[in-house]
């Protein structure tokens, strides 16, 4: 098949519209979740945790994080597995995973040599769940080895584990702490098992629909996969060495652009080589770094306007002084009189959103 030959414009504006970050906005969470695939759970909450960002940044004003608790825990619209919310109507997709042997694993061997605190931990939820991970005792043989911060965290591993090859689910929350049950409580009785291979093409499909342009092959994603395999079609991006992805029914989507603040962990840009190739833009989040080697800040948001990534904004929210405390607007682009108004005003959005005030 030729190859489809794009300018960058267009392969960013493809990005963006796949991404929900065009003028045209969703209608719903449950839409939002189906388009991107998945919402990344995350702790920090410098602003507002990663998941509830993603979404208001789709949503706007009409979205409320109890709208994601509710999804998860009363609706079983979505479930959280290895600290990613998916749509409930994905979990077909990865049972063939949960449930593949895994011979020669570290990690699946350290559970076999567990396997009566396994046990306990199943018969404890049957009788009581769902449960916090503190109150689960450890009854363990061996200990989780590790020469890392889960070293010895022998309850956290094992309910996780047990998570991974589907005998466990994350039940909901109390505040940042899961609460655990048995898979067959929390997942839709059921619920079809697609075949290891198909699932993945399947998934492949799902993924370049959500990015809009992707490379076939990447380097190891953090978090999830960020290539696409074979799905789509072919296509080089101008002035952009390699090939890329496409998906088909993006190329003659209309593009209408809005602002926008993003999360750190957005997929827009967590892809940080696709962010340079297709925006030149550089980001790194600065959290883990000294407060004196930060060029942008500790969460700093990227601003995206119409198909350009144009800056980064430091702020920080201080819920007890009541304020949205914006530290600095750090440029990547020439700011128009229209590009300043727009992100002010995206700003001020945020701050409504959070119920704060703007503080500069």
């Amino acid at each position: 098949m030729t190859a489809h030959r794009l300018t960058r414009e267009e392969a960013r504006r493809i990005a963006v519209g796949a991404q929900l970050l065009d003028g045209d906005r969703p209608s719903s969470l449950l839409d939002v979740v189906e388009r991107l695939t998945f919402l990344q759970v995350d702790p920090t909450a410098a602003i507002a945790p990663s998941a509830d960002l993603v979404a208001w940044s789709r949503l706007g004003a009409a979205y409320r994080p109890e709208d994601l608790q509710r999804a998860l825990e009363v609706d079983r619209a979505l479930f959280e597995h290895n600290a990613l919310i998916r749509p409930m109507s994905d979990l077909r997709l990865y049972l063939a995973d949960m449930a593949s042997p895994r011979a020669g694993s570290t990690a699946w061997a350290w559970v076999e040599r567990n396997d009566r605190f396994r046990r306990d931990v199943l018969e404890l939820l049957e009788a009581r769940g769902p449960l916090l991970s503190r109150d689960i005792p450890d009854t363990h043989v061996a200990p989780w080895p590790s020469s890392g911060w889960t070293n010895n965290r022998n309850v956290t591993q094992m309910l996780e584990l047990l998570a991974m090859r589907g005998e466990l689910a994350v039940a909901g929350r109390r505040g940042r702490q899961r609460l655990w049950d048995l898979a067959e409580r929390v997942y839709p009785p059921g619920t079809p098992v697609v075949p290891v291979e198909e699932a993945r093409q399947i998934r492949d499909a799902r993924r370049l629909r959500a990015l809009g342009i992707a490379r076939e092959k990447t380097v190891a994603a953090p978090v999830e996969r960020w290539d696409v395999g074979e799905a789509g079609e072919p296509a080089v991006v101008e002035d952009v060495a390699g090939t890329w992805r496409v998906d088909p029914d993006a190329l003659a989507r209309p593009f209408a652009g809005r602002t926008a603040l993003l999360s750190p962990f957005d997929r827009l840009i967590h892809d940080r080589a696709r962010t340079t190739d297709l925006f030149g833009f550089e980001y790194i989040l600065e959290m883990y770094k000294p407060a004196a080697k930060r060029r942008w800040g500790y969460f700093a948001l990227p601003i995206l306007h119409h198909d350009r990534l144009v800056g980064k904004l430091d702020a920080a929210a201080d819920r007890k002084a009541g304020v949205l405390r914006v530290n600095a607007i750090h440029r990547d682009a020439r700011f128009t009189r229209a590009i300043a108004a727009a992100v002010d005003d995206e700003i001020a959005s945020l701050a409504a959103w959070l119920g704060l005030e703007v503080e500069r």
